[in-house]
């Protein structure tokens, strides 16, 4: 079992709020992090009757009858819940760390929080397994190396990553799909069509890392783009998707004002876009964009983490360069660069020098396929991607 790097924010979080919600994409291992580091704690999972009826049936009751240290899963399946919490988190505001609550559709868990539990709840965003979690400090750099391939081919669903067969995970991210379009987009009670969710959630991964274009999907799907945005806040509100913002600054630049389209978890995307195997990635034409899907992912779950309050973005000018993501805390401003290439060059990042210099930035850096540390030029450093993950090279922010 892995040992997830979240549980020292877990704890700081138990030790200032009453209530701590985790969220994520199912099966990401919310429950099994909750239950590994909370071990002591009664577990409810609202999903299952025998836990959900009596809770229905009196959750005031119920849950004084509990006690504290109370974990509840699937939270948003009961959102009568959060009153209560309300309730009874200010009949004692001084008591701290009293439940937790387990999500995976942000904005019904957001909506019943916003109404009920302002102020007296902290967030965790718990994504897959990230390098720094499954990567073995003592391994050689051709180890380290293969885990990142590894990870980044697999993806960082547990159950994903740790299947060695590469049918088998094929079939468990089939499965996934199927419990999403025809359970869970049902439950959200949204009124979507699945099979058009389900066809979109598709034609995203071959999108991805491009430009988001509502108007385009919507015409391939033969819906409006007012119904594509709505369906894509449902793919993002449940950690499958991501649309990065674009970086606005007063420079007078003409700069894109849509945002760029990301898969959370590259094992999924590889599934939509059959990609079965390492040697089928290793020549198919998206390849470029899901290294850098990867690896922008895996630098804002690390910037989150350890840099709370950092806010992202990435930065084009209609003109056509282009930065692939923009890290800004406290005024300071890093412009980050994703190459497959192992030794980019200066004649490689003349977006990234440019993007330096309109923005004023110290510096920049470019994230690497390759293994070695070196400077492109004064103001640009190039650092393995691999090291940048695992958390071996200390944050430049």
């Amino acid at each position: 079992m892995y040992s997830r790097v979240w549980n020292a924010e877990l704890q700081r979080k138990l030790a200032q709020f009453p209530i701590v919600a985790i969220q994520g994409p199912r099966q990401c291992g919310k429950t099994t992090f909750a239950k590994q580091h909370l071990s002591g704690w009664t577990y409810l999972d609202l999903e299952r009757p025998s836990d959900r009826r009596p809770l229905e049936a009196d959750i005031e009751a119920r849950l004084r009858t509990l006690g504290d240290h109370v974990i509840l899963d699937e939270a948003q399946r009961l959102p009568e819940l959060f009153p209560v919490l309300r309730v009874l988190a200010d009949e004692n505001r001084a008591v701290k760390g009293r439940w937790v609550l387990l999500g995976s559709a942000s904005f019904d868990l957001v909506r019943g929080i916003s109404e009920s539990l302002a102020g007296r709840i902290a967030f965790i965003e718990l994504p897959g397994l990230q390098l720094q979690e499954i990567f073995d400090s003592s391994s050689s750099s051709q180890e380290l190396s293969q885990v990142v391939q590894d990870r980044w081919f697999r993806g960082g669903y547990p159950e994903a990553l740790l299947q060695s067969d590469d049918l088998a995970r094929f079939d468990w991210f089939e499965a996934y799909e199927r419990t999403f379009v025809q359970k869970d987009v049902l439950e959200l009670g949204m009124g979507v069509q699945t099979s058009t969710v389900g066809r979109l959630w598709a034609m995203m991964a071959h999108g991805a890392g491009g430009i988001w274009n509502a108007s385009s999907f919507g015409a391939s799907l033969g819906v409006s783009y007012q119904t594509v945005n709505r369906y894509a806040e449902l793919l993002e509100g449940s950690f499958l998707v991501r649309r990065l913002a674009p970086w606005h600054a007063n420079i007078g630049k003409r700069l894109t004002k849509s945002p760029k389209l990301l898969f959370r978890d590259c094992g999924l995307m590889h599934y939509f876009l059959g990609i079965r195997d390492r040697k089928t990635l290793e020549v198919h034409p998206m390849r470029g964009h899901s290294w850098e899907n990867f690896v922008v992912e895996g630098a804002i779950t690390r910037l989150s983490r350890e840099k709370p309050g950092c806010k992202f973005g990435f930065w084009r000018t209609l003109a056509g360069a282009e930065v692939d993501l923009i890290a800004e805390q406290s005024g300071k401003i890093l412009p980050i660069e994703v190459k497959l290439h192992t030794s980019p060059v200066a004649s490689d990042l003349r977006g990234l020098a440019q993007c330096i210099e309109d923005l004023g930035c110290s510096c920049g850096v470019v994230l690497h396929g390759g293994l070695t540390t070196y400077s492109v030029s004064p103001k640009i450093q190039a650092i393995p991607a691999a090291e940048f993950l695992t958390g071996q090279t200390e944050l430049p922010l």
